[in-house]
């Protein structure tokens, strides 16, 4: 028994998770010190959606949230999320662009590189476990945890330890729908601490109303470190709450070591702001209670939102039963790929589709077709080749890495942007979300140079200055 270890995920996916990223890099600053100085493990503040919500929706540079963050932040690991192969984008990137943008983002300030991959192909780890390790930062595998008629124990012990072959320096379980359950959770922990040598992490959401209960048992399994959400900032679609959790293994052979009365400061910190954004809407109520959909059809709360959201669009809320029926079958038929960026949205998109149309696969959107030819990695089951015809005919698929077909256009990209480059990280961002970029770095030189931006030709958004 030792010592459970805390990573703080205020900075990341907390305020991803309840408010859709929306936490300014100004908002973050002054409590900065107070959580350097909390006895986190470490602090989780870049990766995931921040990358594409900051340039999108915040008109700040995520690059400079890192390095302001990484000033301010002396004696807590700094720590991000990657989609492996994937970057934080949503498709696959070349090799020599994920070594890029590992390289720029432990240069900049980043400790810590937990990766995953929507499919637990190991293939689309290797490159930035590797990369990770040759920065001199630290390697985190992420098993992206989901139930389903192949993915047992035993599938989950074989992936770790492909993981820890690769040279990963921890294992993370992502349990992102909060599926994992509590005894299921101390069973799994148990098995992995006997079959890998390497530390265990455990990351969940609230959202079906398990996760605190599942911390329990997978810390009475050994699990090393857990991700939790200061109270403001936790629960729902959130992670479990930091201080009860420290609260209740105070004493006994579990014990963090951290101060409840530290931790109140941070979030007596947090309170008016997640005030503020229940005021504004930017907080939902949909978003803070317990859905037991997440547990009947496996749905994370993000893709619930996207799911009602788009029925939204086509003026059709009132069939979300029938897509949530629809979502099961559509993950089978494509060989049941956890649900998670990408994957959720590709899954999803169909089953809206099928409904909607009125006929199963009659219409299917591009990234659908893209996944079945093999273009976001190996399926977990083999697609039946019923599936395979009625998406993709007789087009060809592919049974190597996807990451191999592709060729770094690194320099081409530099050029185009030329007249806005103030370094190589304009590129990568340039790189991951061309338009998005292209938009913020227009208001970026409209601030600097004090100049009018509806003259700029800013795309889908007119930028004050």
């Amino acid at each position: 028994m030792s010592k459970v270890k805390i990573t703080e995920t205020i900075l990341r996916d907390a305020h991803q998770s309840l408010i859709a990223t929306r936490l300014k890099t100004e908002e973050m600053l002054p409590i900065l010190d107070k959580l350097d100085n909390a006895g986190y493990h470490a602090l989780e503040m870049w990766g995931g959606a921040t990358f594409d919500a900051s340039l999108r929706f915040l008109d700040e540079n995520p690059w400079d949230r890192l390095r302001l963050i990484r000033k301010n932040v002396k004696n807590t690991k700094l720590q991000m999320l990657l989609r492996g192969q994937n970057i934080l984008g949503y498709k696959h990137y070349p090799d020599e662009i994920v070594e890029e943008f590992i390289k720029k983002s432990v240069y900049n300030g980043i400790d810590i590189i937990r990766i995953f991959d929507a499919l637990n192909d190991v293939r689309n780890l290797k490159v930035a476990i590797e990369r990770t390790k040759k920065e001199g930062a630290h390697a985190q595998g992420a098993i992206s945890y989901t139930v389903s008629p192949v993915h047992t124990i035993e599938s989950f012990v074989k992936l770790s330890k492909e993981i820890e072959e690769i040279g990963a320096d921890s294992i993370c379980i992502k349990d992102m729908s909060g599926l994992l359950k509590p005894y299921d959770a101390y069973e799994l922990v148990k098995a992995l601490k006997k079959s890998v040598s390497i530390p265990i992490e455990l990351h969940s959401h609230c959202t079906s109303g398990l996760a605190s209960m599942t911390y329990l048992k997978a810390i009475e399994a050994g699990v090393d470190i857990v991700d939790t959400a200061i109270s403001p900032f936790a629960t729902g679609t959130s992670q479990p709450a930091t201080e009860p959790l420290v609260s209740t293994l105070e004493g006994s052979d579990y014990d963090t070591a951290m101060d409840l009365s530290r931790l109140n400061e941070i979030a007596e910190y947090f309170r008016p702001i997640r005030e503020k954004a229940l005021e504004s809407g930017l907080m939902s109520s949909k978003v803070l209670g317990v859905n037991i959909n997440t547990l009947i059809y496996q749905v994370p709360g993000g893709m619930l939102s996207n799911l009602v959201s788009q029925l939204k669009m086509q003026g059709a809320e009132n069939r979300l039963d029938e897509v949530l029926d629809e979502v099961p079958r559509v993950r089978k038929d494509l060989g049941y790929p956890p649900l998670v960026t990408p994957t959720s949205q590709i899954v999803g998109t169909q089953a809206v589709l099928n409904v909607l149309t009125g006929e199963r696969y009659k219409m299917v959107p591009k990234e659908v077709k893209q996944y079945v030819k093999g273009m976001y990695g190996k399926s977990p089951v083999e697609i039946s080749d019923e599936v395979v015809k009625k998406i993709i005919a007789d087009e060809d698929r592919i049974s190597c890495r996807p990451a191999d077909l592709l060729t770094s256009d690194f320099e081409e990209k530099k050029k185009e942007i030329a007249m806005y480059y103030e370094d190589d990280e304009d590129v990568l961002s340039y790189i991951l979300f061309p338009q998005v970029a292209e938009n913020y770095f227009k208001y970026r030189q409209a601030k600097k140079y004090k100049l009018d931006s509806t003259l700029l030709n800013i795309k889908d958004k007119v930028y004050p200055v």
